[in-house]
């Protein structure tokens, strides 16, 4: 039988697809995602590309901070419907 439940790598894709980009607080707000970064290193593996600003603020302590936002770019992209084979 198979798991039709997203996967992680699935849910990353389809927040990027429905809003455009995904920083770390978002992955983990909003999809419970703590490893972002290892999402995208196993979706680029898979033949995924992104663009990834690093973007420049200040925390509520007014230190300056940065993190990073990727997008989804080229011509790679898989329909909403299609899931991404799980990791053996």
């Amino acid at each position: 039988m198979g798991n039709n439940k997203p996967t992680q790598r699935d849910r990353v894709l389809q927040y990027i697809r429905d809003f455009g980009s995904i920083n770390s607080y978002q992955a983990y707000a909003d999809l419970g995602i703590t490893q972002l970064a290892t999402r995208i290193y196993e979706l680029k593996k898979r033949g995924y590309e992104f663009d990834k600003e690093r973007v420049k603020t200040r925390n509520r302590y007014g230190d300056k901070t940065h993190y990073d936002k990727y997008r989804l770019i080229g011509g790679n992209n898989i329909e909403k419907s299609e899931t991404i084979d799980t990791f053996a």
